[in-house]
């Protein structure tokens, strides 16, 4: 009998806010699939499970076929349905084969450590992709989220953000997320300058002043 494949999303980074349903899909499979990262940080939730580290996606679709018999769950980082290895298996395998499990994601992370609700702004992402920021800052109501990188990072945007005369906007930014060494910092976009270092792992608030 063929398993459904279970995809379940591993949180903001520490274990601690791994789903129980989560936790359980990872317990009761046979092979677990993931970045070296996540098969790392899941490493104490293993009990001799097989284990297949991500590269080539095609590849994992032709490891999937050939081992379609056993239980197989795929991990990913935070919440499986925002920029997620979920849309190309969705492409790649039927729907039917899959039980996605969603895990917190960093942004929600982030606006419940700011006691802040987000249901009046909108999320995009920069991290290795275009998106004309810009614009969608003006068409907010209250503000946008940004996951970044290491080029679109927040004194770039923030940079930018001055350049096009914006003012009054909170920029707010959450490193390392859910593990001891997180960090949250927020300052006013005029005054970035104060604020340039490198930000690693962050999502970053836009938030325009009341």
């Amino acid at each position: 009998m063929e398993n459904k494949i279970k995809v379940v999303g591993l949180g903001p980074g520490n274990l601690d806010y791994l789903t129980g349903a989560g936790l359980k899909a990872i317990k009761e499979s046979e092979i677990v699939i993931g970045g070296k990262r996540h098969l790392e940080e899941i490493e104490s939730l293993l009990n001799n499970q097989g284990k297949y580290t991500l590269g080539k996606l095609s590849d994992m679709i032709y490891f999937i076929d050939c081992n379609k018999n056993k239980k197989i769950t795929i991990v990913v980082s935070g919440d499986t349905g925002y920029y997620s290895l979920l849309t190309y298996l969705r492409k790649n395998l039927s729907e039917e084969k899959l039980i996605t499990i969603p895990g917190i994601s960093s942004f929600q992370y982030l606006f419940g450590r700011l006691n802040m609700t987000w249901e009046k702004f909108s999320l995009y992402s920069v991290h290795g992709r275009d998106c004309d920021y810009i614009e969608a800052l003006k068409k907010s109501d209250r503000g946008i989220v940004l996951l970044t990188d290491g080029i679109n990072n927040p004194i770039t945007i923030s940079e930018n953000l001055v350049k096009h005369n914006f003012k009054n906007i909170e920029v707010i930014v959450g490193e390392r997320l859910s593990y001891e060494d997180e960090k949250i910092t927020r300052f006013q976009v005029e005054n970035y300058r104060e604020y340039i270092k490198e930000y690693e792992m962050n999502v970053t608030i836009l938030k325009k002043g009341d």
